[in-house]
């Protein structure tokens, strides 16, 4: 899908491909009543595929955590640096997912083995607190960003005035079309990060700066992060590359 910058901005084109990134837009459905997704299949919420010797993964309290994306690479375009393979999941704790210190990323780069059936073990009680209300099958769609105005990497000048001054010399038609071209929000893998509050990686203080952003679950009619909030995990370009996934971390905010 080809991203069409409006026409207020064709004088500014040659510095909007600096900010230019590739994205994988997700569109998440709800799973119908009774319907049961295929255990390897991409989704929000659901059962893990998990080799039979895999151990499921607990939380500090030896509670399990639960699944809240799995991602099957073999289902999703291809991105630069990112798997054409395997089964990335993200799991978080059941209770304690909003203090973002408990949860966890895995990587299955073998989906040929033998996996587990029996998830008896998690429980209703489990998914009381959960963002996620209930499974989702999600669709994927390449396509391009040339910026995010909540994400600290975008600083495009606009005839010297930055993204909100400019669009106050705008009319409202044209603003609304700028606006939307830099609107980072929705469920996406790459590109662009979308924040109701801040940045965390725009911290002089941290070694944050160079980080990606890996998956991104944003508030919709049955997820809520908070208060309306988003959800984003983030890598290091060296750790994606080596599929280091392990070393992804967790950040949520919201209004």
């Amino acid at each position: 899908m080809q991203t069409i910058i409006p026409p207020v901005l064709n004088e500014f084109k040659n510095e909007l491909e600096y900010y230019k990134l590739d994205t994988i837009k997700i569109t998440a459905s709800p799973i119908e009543d009774g319907e049961i997704l295929e255990i390897k299949r991409s989704k929000f919420l659901g059962n893990p595929y998990l080799p039979l010797q895999f151990e499921y993964p607990k939380d500090k309290n030896d509670k399990p955590l639960i699944l809240i994306a799995q991602l099957n690479f073999s289902e999703i375009p291809t991105l630069q640096n990112y798997p054409d393979s395997g089964i990335l999941q993200f799991y978080i704790s059941a209770t304690d997912w909003y203090d973002m210190t408990d949860y966890r990323v895995i990587y299955h780069e073998n989906t040929s083995i033998d996996h587990q059936t029996d998830f008896s073990f998690l429980t209703d009680d489990l998914y009381e607190e959960t963002p996620i209300f209930c499974e989702h099958r999600l669709q994927f769609n390449k396509n391009s960003e040339y910026g995010g105005s909540e994400d600290f990497r975008f600083d495009i000048m606009l005839n010297g005035k930055d993204l909100y001054d400019y669009c106050e010399t705008l009319s409202k038609e044209e603003a609304d079309q700028v606006e939307s071209l830099f609107d980072a929000s929705g469920h996406k893998i790459s590109g662009y990060a979308y924040f109701t509050q801040s940045d965390p990686r725009d911290n002089k203080m941290s070694n944050l700066s160079e980080d990606l952003l890996l998956l991104q679950i944003d508030t919709d009619e049955q997820i809520m992060f908070g208060d309306c909030g988003v959800a984003n995990f983030f890598i290091h370009p060296e750790d994606l590359i080596n599929k280091r996934f392990d070393k992804a971390w967790f950040n949520w905010d919201c209004c």
